[in-house]
């Protein structure tokens, strides 16, 4: 079976969906859905470590790869995140080559980076083979980075030159921002850089995704045309508040006037 790092190795259709909330039962049931990986998150939501860890197991009974975005481009942030063995690691907001450089060496042992040793559930709680968890497994997490701003977009071309990184992956909320058009990710000038920005990353034949939380058929289908083809798309929040939604109105629509009378 093809893997998601080969997936997107290959440039092939990769989905995936967001985990916002607190309770690991979420990511069992997210995960058995289907995606190829869950996005969940320490960026914009209250989970800590724990509550992380909790996912990762569950993502891990259902058979689906997990991809844990940190707050912040710091090698200390994502050691400790790393040392739980998810599938792979998301940095945000990487805008330069050296910046992209110190994810990167983040998640690699010497000589390749500066990782300290000190895994834990990534090892089998030290059951696994730690020698080929340094030379073989650790080498194999995804590893992405997301492309937030102007300057990232205008330092591409020397990011995608970077060897270690498995996506670019397009913040277009944050990215309209950064062009002083914060939420109008529609509009043209946000859409050309974006267009801009894919067509280097394909180029250097590396993946290009999204992160949205839509859905929309058509915004999901704007933004595959363009050439974005790993999406990670949805959450847990808005699948409960858009089924919870869709079922108040089914409700309502029961209740029928009765003859001669106004609803």
């Amino acid at each position: 079976m093809t893997t998601t790092k080969e997936k997107m190795k290959n440039r092939e259709f990769v989905t995936g969906t967001h985990i916002l909330l607190a309770d690991p039962c979420i990511s069992e049931l997210c995960g058995s859905i289907g995606f190829d990986f869950l996005w969940i998150d320490t960026e914009h939501t209250p989970t800590d470590y724990h509550i992380l860890v909790q996912h990762l197991i569950a993502a891990k009974a259902a058979g689906c790869d997990t991809l844990v975005r940190i707050p912040w481009n710091d090698p200390i942030l994502a050691k400790r995140v790393l040392e739980m063995g998810p599938g792979g690691i998301i940095f945000p907001v990487v805008n330069t080559p050296e910046e992209l450089d110190t994810a990167m060496k983040s998640t690699l042992y010497p000589p390749l980076g500066n990782r300290g040793f000190g895994p834990l559930r990534a090892v089998n709680y030290a059951l696994d083979d730690q020698e080929v968890y340094i030379n073989k497994t650790s080498l194999e997490m995804i590893r992405c980075v997301q492309i937030e701003s102007k300057t990232a977009v205008d330092n591409l071309d020397e990011m995608v030159k970077n060897p270690w990184v498995d996506c670019f992956i397009f913040g277009p909320c944050d990215l309209s921002g950064s062009i002083g058009e914060l939420f109008k990710i529609y509009e043209k000038s946000t859409g050309d850089l974006i267009d801009k920005a894919i067509a280097k990353i394909r180029n250097a034949g590396k993946s290009a995704g999204i992160s949205l939380v839509t859905d929309d058929p058509k915004q999901i289908q704007y933004w595959y045309d363009k050439g974005i083809n790993v999406i990670s798309c949805g959450s847990d929040t808005s699948y409960l508040g858009i089924g919870g939604k869709k079922m108040l109105q089914l409700l309502k629509n029961l209740v029928q006037p009765a003859p001669g009378t106004v609803k």
